[in-house]
């Protein structure tokens, strides 16, 4: 299946319940800080609030950030959660339209803006 047939392309995620880091092998080629940024971003979400976060662009090529957990985890914080992805969105928001960019430039086919 091509990139573009799926709705969605996992960029990256974290799992408390498997104290994992995945990074997608199609962004390989993102540079070495902007991984290492990602995986502390999610694996400090992952250990503050519990669960899973996914990091994703959907099909029109924005990021999007996902929280998953268990059923009964009762340790899962979810208004921590709400309020930590809100505030990444704000301190980390020049990296995701960044990504964005690459994303619909190098996987999408999109020019390159103008500005």
């Amino acid at each position: 299946m091509e990139i573009n047939d799926m709705e969605e392309i996992v960029l990256c995620a974290a799992s408390a319940y498997e104290q994992k880091f995945y990074l997608n092998p199609e962004f390989k080629d993102l540079p070495e800080e902007v991984r290492q940024e990602l995986q502390i971003m999610c694996v400090l979400y992952t250990e503050e609030i519990g669960g899973i976060l996914l990091v994703a662009f959907d099909e029109d090529g924005y990021l999007q950030l996902k929280v998953e957990h268990k059923e009964n985890d009762f340790a899962y914080d979810e208004i921590g959660g709400a309020l930590k992805i809100k505030q990444l969105q704000q301190t980390k928001r020049e990296l995701f339209e960044s990504l964005e960019l690459y994303y619909k430039i190098v996987f999408m086919g999109e020019e390159m803006p103008c500005s």
